[in-house]
C-alpha cells in the first residue's frame, strides 16, 4: 500500500541532492583555487541517479519477492570537462608566462547548464511531491471508507 509513497520520497531525496549538488556548482563557479592555496578552478560535480533495488543484471529474471523501487543518488563525481580561460591580466593567478600569458584557468562550471538542470530536477521534484500527496490523498480515502 505504501509502495508509491516509497518511490515519490526516494525521489524527493534524490532530487533534493541533485539540486544541493547544483547549487554548490553556482556558489563556487567562480574560485580559482584550492583548499591548500593552489591555482586550481573549482570542478564541477555532477549527482548520478540510480534506480533503487537493482541488486541483479539487466535481463536477469527476479528469483526473490519483489524490491523496493524508486530511485537514488549512485554517487557525486566531478565532470572531467576542461577548465575554461578567461583574460584577466590583472589577476594573482594569471598565468606569467607561455602561450596563456594573462589568461586565468576557470572553472568548468556553465551557469546556463546548471540553470536548466536545476529547473529540471525542481519539475522533477514537484512532480513527485504532488504523487506522494495524492497518494496520501487516496490512503485516507481508502481507509475512510473502510471504517
Amino acid at each position: 500500500m505504501f509502495g508509491t509513497l516509497d518511490v515519490s520520497t526516494s525521489a524527493l531525496t534524490a532530487y533534493r541532492t541533485q539540486l544541493d549538488v547544483i547549487a554548490g556548482n553556482m556558489a563556487m563557479k567562480d574560485v580559482t583555487r584550492d583548499p591548500a592555496g593552489n591555482p586550481v578552478p573549482y570542478r564541477r560535480r555532477v549527482a548520478l541517479l540510480e534506480a533503487n533495488g537493482q541488486d541483479r543484471a539487466p535481463g536477469v529474471p527476479r528469483s526473490s519477492p519483489a524490491t523496493p523501487g524508486g530511485v537514488r543518488v549512485a554517487s557525486i563525481v566531478e565532470d572531467p570537462t576542461p577548465f575554461g580561460l578567461r583574460w584577466d591580466p590583472g589577476h594573482v593567478d594569471a598565468q606569467k608566462d607561455g602561450p596563456e600569458k594573462g589568461y586565468v584557468r576557470v572553472s568548468n562550471v556553465d551557469v546556463h547548464t546548471e540553470m536548466v538542470n536545476a529547473m529540471t530536477a525542481a519539475r522533477a521534484y514537484e512532480a513527485n511531491l504532488t504523487v506522494a500527496e495524492m497518494s496520501k490523498r487516496m490512503i485516507s480515502n481508502a481507509l475512510m471508507l473502510l471504517a
